[in-house]
């Protein structure tokens, strides 16, 4: 069984920046993509950023320039750096860890911006 658990949400003004964390844990042979997804309310869950086991790397454009994804592959870590914060950015973050074809959940971290 695979536990992920997300760190780093809060409350922000605009223009200010965060950095949250996911680590997995548990029994882990082998993960493939790591990324975080938000959810608005009202709204369905969407990609924000991903990153593959080789560090390939991709954005929503709502997030291009502003947000960078890395990853700690030794660690299991990946983290989403979030600068320039917007309104618009207010959500629930999910991070989700891919694993022989399954999409492990954490149990996501909310991050306010405040206009």
């Amino acid at each position: 069984q695979v536990q992920v658990v997300e760190s780093g949400g809060g409350l922000v003004q605009a223009g200010g920046s965060l950095r949250l964390s996911c680590a997995a844990s548990g029994s882990i042979f082998r993960i493939d993509d790591m990324g975080w997804y938000r959810q608005a309310p009202g709204k369905q869950r969407e990609l924000v950023a991903r990153v593959s086991s080789g560090g390939s790397t991709s954005y929503a454009e709502s997030v291009k320039g502003r947000f960078t994804i890395s990853r700690d592959n030794a660690k299991n870590t990946v983290y989403l750096q979030m600068n320039s914060l917007k309104p618009e950015d207010t959500a629930v973050y999910y991070c989700g860890v891919l694993t022989f074809g399954i999409m492990e959940w954490g149990q996501g971290t909310q991050v306010t911006v405040s206009s």
